[in-house]
């Protein structure tokens, strides 16, 4: 993914400000989201990183996790009922947004320039400022129908 050096360099300066120190798992998880278009779930990192000869503990992961979500660098999205996904946050606010399929649990991305638009639009409306949004639809994946 070509903005992964980006996102890599925005979070190492983020931490880096927090005066937080490198470290080996945080540093293998950053490096798998950076190549990742999108959300994946702590095992799915664990079973990324095992095949790529990068063991690392399901517990380091979620500590990762969580430190990445509190510093606003990672989105954790809810996909069920105590499950989760987590994919990074573009510094210049790019964004997509995800269908989840009940049936199957397939998580689907998309783009909706419109749904955007009404998002600004119902910000405008209301008198509100949206700083941040996400959008997660449910229903079936067309593999599901």
């Amino acid at each position: 993914m070509a903005d992964a050096p980006v996102w890599s360099d925005h979070v190492q300066a983020v931490l880096a400000r927090a005066g937080l120190k490198r470290g080996g798992a945080r540093q293998r998880v950053i490096e798998l989201l950076a190549r990742e278009p999108c959300a994946l779930s702590a095992v799915e990192i664990e079973d990324a990183l095992r095949a790529e000869g990068k063991p690392t503990g399901r517990a380091s992961i979620y500590r990762v996790l969580d430190l990445l979500v509190d510093h606003g660098l990672v989105e954790r999205v809810a996909v069920g009922p105590g499950q989760a996904r987590f994919e990074r946050m573009h510094p210049s606010g790019e964004h997509h947004h995800h269908l989840v399929c009940d049936q199957c649990g397939r998580l689907v991305a998309f783009d909706d320039p419109a749904l955007e638009q009404a998002i600004g639009d119902l910000s405008e409306r209301l008198g509100v400022r949206v700083e941040h949004h996400d959008v997660v639809l449910r229903g079936a994946c067309e593999r599901c129908e």
